[in-house]
């Protein structure tokens, strides 16, 4: 076997400082499992503190002795060379914070400055200097923002930008990133909404294809895993980007068209005999076991059965707080907790399974592999659910994904998640194999940060805050583009782009804003309001006379009760006291126009 690694190669380790002697230039590093490493600093590397989007270069090469102590985090990227057992020289470290214990994605503005420079890419690459026209939108865009000769038009994707929008004018009060959501909610109520009248529902199409004036619908979808069937997660998609909008507005319109959503997936994609959502349903019948669907017939999934909840119902409930979208949260979760553990056979859920829920281990590209994010973002969704109703069996499984996870699914070397592994190892396989590559994906990254994120800050545990610390360090230090803007889809295992294909594309069937803005706004709201004790504002423009009783909900997410309270509130910019500080809750004033609504959120104690 030492032949095997009798070469050199480029590398990341990133660990925890044990000792470093300057007289040597020799620096001993401790990875997260325990390992240790000697790294040679002889060769003068740079030095650099991680850098927010729209943030110059920061310096720290004239520092680095200083900055060794103990215990700090950090990255070094160098090389390999396999003489005297190996040694490794580096060339690059990153630093997280100026001081040991500071990480600088803490500050209390870090995500709330990204998601600005996220809008602000994304506004600019769709509409330029000009006035926002969705007729002008591209589904792909370039790695610099430029558009590509595509001209069609994905509803899921248009919905992604929308709630990225919506949720960057939570955040910042701008009223350019509202203009773009409530322009792309009308653009996708007119463009790619149906309402069936006879059923009493509303579906989505695929998108169009635009051509001069004239435009094309796409009926079923063109993505090769669902073509020509009516797949569930694009309907459920369809409603992120509004229900973020509804969140803002109050528009009732976006209500009425959610609630006639999910009459569609209780009519037509539901299992009323053995429970859970069918993943696809045929575009004339509307049926989930017709022969066209091929393998997709009457199956179920991670998709169908669980994204329900981070796409668009938690915010339909956070909006409305109505019963009826509780219960359907609960029916999610205790689905999951029921049916996704597999642990006598795999460290991972089973994701995929026939309509008895069966283990469909044979289909598509999946066959049995796990989705290393699918893990992590049911671990996240449990304990948002387990704020709204606390169930033993939800806090439990986790619990255990977040303590089986990083032995499995991250990288212990150099930090960061990984995507797609075989669920099961073979023969004296020690590891789990990767599926093709061991590149690691933006969003998977976003699941890994929101999972440990809420549970240091429900459950606590050091193991937790570390492995959330340790993923926002990965992704802040190597998938913000500062070059171009925004953040890369993949990464290469040690950090370094991979810019090929449509991973290299900033818009795409994949990546629009989504889970990029996602990862901003709840990792602001975690780590100001459940972990660092940080007040936080939020920002609304609803017309009264939409909302029930005038009662405007601004919790920004399923938080535990009682661990926030409205501190203050400004309406128009005046200050407000018509407010509920325990149930935030707002009760707007009786007029017939939109009002500007400012909510400072102050969390009642400090972990």
């Amino acid at each position: 076997m030492a032949d095997a690694v009798s070469f050199s190669f480029s590398d990341t380790i990133a660990g925890y400082v044990v000792r470093f002697d300057s007289g040597t230039r020799l620096l001993r590093l401790k990875t997260s499992d325990g390992r240790e490493f000697d790294v040679s600093l002889a060769g003068d590397p740079s030095a650099e503190l991680v850098r927010n989007l729209d943030e110059p270069y920061i310096d720290a090469s004239g520092h680095i002795d200083e900055m060794l102590s103990p215990g700090r985090f950090l990255f070094v990227q160098g090389i390999h060379y396999p003489e005297h057992g190996g040694r490794f020289d580096a060339k690059r470290l990153v630093f997280l914070g100026r001081g040991a214990e500071d990480y600088r994605f803490e500050e209390g503005s870090w995500w709330i400055k990204q998601i600005e420079s996220l809008a602000d890419f994304y506004k600019r690459a769709q509409f330029g200097d000009g006035p926002v026209d969705f007729t002008e939108y591209r589904t792909e865009i370039r790695l610099g923002g430029d558009k590509t000769a595509s001209h069609v038009q994905e509803t899921d994707t248009i919905s992604r930008l929308v709630y990225g929008m919506a949720s960057a004018y939570l955040l910042t009060g701008k009223d350019e990133y509202l203009e773009v959501a409530e322009r792309g909610t009308e653009y996708l109520r007119k463009h790619m909404r149906v309402v069936d009248g006879e059923e009493d529902v509303v579906f989505w199409y695929h998108g169009i294809s635009v051509d001069g004036d004239s435009e094309r619908k796409l009926f079923t979808s063109e993505f090769s895993d669902d073509y020509d069937a009516i797949p569930m997660y694009e309907q459920i998609y369809a409603l992120a980007g509004p229900v973020q909008t509804y969140r803002v507005t109050g528009d009732v319109r976006i209500k009425n068209d959610a609630d006639a959503t999910i009459r569609l997936f209780d009519k037509f994609f539901f299992d009323p005999e053995q429970g859970g959502y069918y993943s696809h349903i045929d575009p004339i019948l509307f049926s989930a076991d017709h022969e066209s669907l091929g393998e997709n017939a009457e199956r179920k999934n991670w998709n169908s059965v669980g994204d329900h909840a981070p796409a668009y119902l938690i915010n339909l409930y956070l909006a409305t707080g109505e019963q009826k979208y509780a219960d359907f949260l609960e029916y999610t979760f205790d689905t999951i907790a029921d049916k996704f553990p597999d642990y006598k056979n795999s460290p991972f859920v089973q994701e995929r399974f026939m309509r008895d829920w069966s283990h469909d281990k044979a289909h598509s590209w999946q066959q049995d592999r796990a989705v290393v994010g699918h893990n992590l973002k049911i671990a996240w969704n449990l304990m948002r659910m387990n704020s709204l109703k606390a169930k033993p069996a939800y806090e439990e499984l986790a619990r255990k994904i977040g303590e089986i996870m990083p032995a499995v699914g991250s990288d212990v070397q150099r930090g960061g998640w990984y995507d797609v592994v075989e669920r099961v190892k073979q023969g004296d396989q020690e590891t789990y194999r990767f599926a093709w590559h061991d590149r690691k994906a933006w969003w998977q990254q976003e699941q890994a940060i929101l999972a440990y994120l809420i549970l240091n800050g429900t459950v606590g545990g050091e193991a937790n805050l570390r492995e959330a610390r340790q993923a926002q360090a990965f992704y802040n230090t190597f998938f913000l583009d500062h070059d171009e803007g925004a953040v890369y889809f993949n990464v290469l295992a040690g950090g370094t782009p991979y810019l090929l294909g449509t991973e290299r594309l900033k818009g795409s069937h994949s990546m629009s804003m989504y889970h990029s803005a996602e990862l901003c706004y709840l990792a602001a709201v975690y780590n100001n309001l459940l972990i660092n004790g940080r007040e936080m504002d939020f920002h609304f423009q609803p017309d009264p006379t939409g909302l029930p009783d005038r009662i405007l909900r601004v919790s920004p997410d399923l938080l535990p009760a009682g661990a926030v309270r409205i501190a203050s509130v400004e309406i128009d910019e005046k200050p407000y006291t018509d407010f509920d500080a325990e149930a935030l809750t707002v009760r707007l004033p009786d007029v017939q126009s939109r009002v500007r609504v400012k909510v400072r959120l102050r969390p009642t104690a400090k972990k």
